[in-house]
């Protein structure tokens, strides 16, 4: 099996620092805890960790309408969705479909948003819902529409996810609002993981990027009002260090292919009430992925 375990391409997916934060639950004897993603995205960590049962439940939450309404449906009628998968057509003209009700999914049913969601997903630019398809509009690029959409690969992710369907739950709210109402009210035994939009380059990753204010509100938020152990990751920007520079932080180099190579160094920041594994992997982590470009 793929070594994948979301079925979503994700700009900025982190999936194999799933290492990195089974290393913290364990060394902060929190193995088996709940588990927050407040911006879900691709939930590569929270797939991982949830199945290697690392973790108990998990709570993904998404601002976005459309990975949301994509979580709702491989969790609500996995079935369904699978046979969409098997049956679907790579072709231009139902890729405008798609990208149709992904522009107008207030006026479609949400498991439609969710199919097209991840349709598209699949099929374009590094995942970005508003890239364009693998290998344009003349389909001549050396890839195709079809290039990231291993059938039978990803019905057995959403096959394996349904299957621990019991132990997810997601919402659709607003990251802040869901820290303060509903994580604080979680039981004292669960660790949020915030990965928000980078402060660097937002725009041509995330539909929903913020500005700084929105970063600095957040960082406030966060460190004063966020009652559960908590990690956040971000680039390493100067302003974001300033954030949070009473906060204990480690520092790594990963490389990105959205849309076109990048490096970037980026950190993570630990709430006073975890601890850093005094050592790690994440070095090693950092590096595989620096030299891995391979999309999932």
């Amino acid at each position: 099996m793929s070594k994948y375990r979301t079925p979503l391409r994700y700009p900025g997916g982190k999936q194999r620092l799933a290492v990195f934060l089974g290393e913290v639950l364990e060394h902060n004897d929190a193995v088996g805890w709940d588990y927050v993603e407040p911006y879900a995205g691709g939930a590569g960590v929270a797939m991982e960790l949830l199945l290697d049962q690392k973790v108990g439940h998990v709570y993904l939450n998404d601002s976005s309408l459309h990975v949301y309404a994509f979580w709702k449906a491989i969790l609500s009628d996995p079935e369904r969705f699978c046979r969409r998968i098997s049956t679907a057509s790579l072709t231009v003209d139902t890729w405008k479909k798609h990208r149709a009700i992904v522009r107008d999914s207030a006026n479609h049913d949400i498991t439609d948003v969710g199919f097209s969601t991840f349709y598209l997903n699949r099929c374009n630019r590094s995942g970005i819902l508003t890239a364009g398809v693998i290998g344009g509009l003349s389909q001549d690029g050396r890839w195709r529409i079809d290039a990231r959409f291993p059938r039978n690969e990803l019905i057995k992710r959403i096959e394996t996810i349904a299957q621990n369907r019991r132990r997810i739950t997601v919402t659709n709210l607003d990251a802040e609002r869901f820290m303060i109402g509903r994580v604080n009210a979680l039981a004292p035994e669960t660790i949020v993981y915030c990965d928000p939009p980078y402060y660097e380059r937002a725009e041509r990753l995330y539909l929903n990027a913020y500005e700084r204010d929105d970063h600095t509100r957040l960082a406030k938020l966060i460190q004063s009002k966020l009652h559960r152990p908590w990690l956040v990751s971000y680039d390493a920007h100067p302003n974001i260090i300033s954030l949070y520079h009473k906060r204990r932080r480690f520092r790594y180099a990963l490389s990105y292919s959205a849309i076109r190579a990048y490096e970037a160094q980026e950190v993570f920041f630990f709430s006073d009430d975890l601890e850093p594994p005094r050592t790690s992997a994440l070095p090693y982590i950092a590096r595989a992925l620096k030299t891995s470009r391979r999309c999932a």
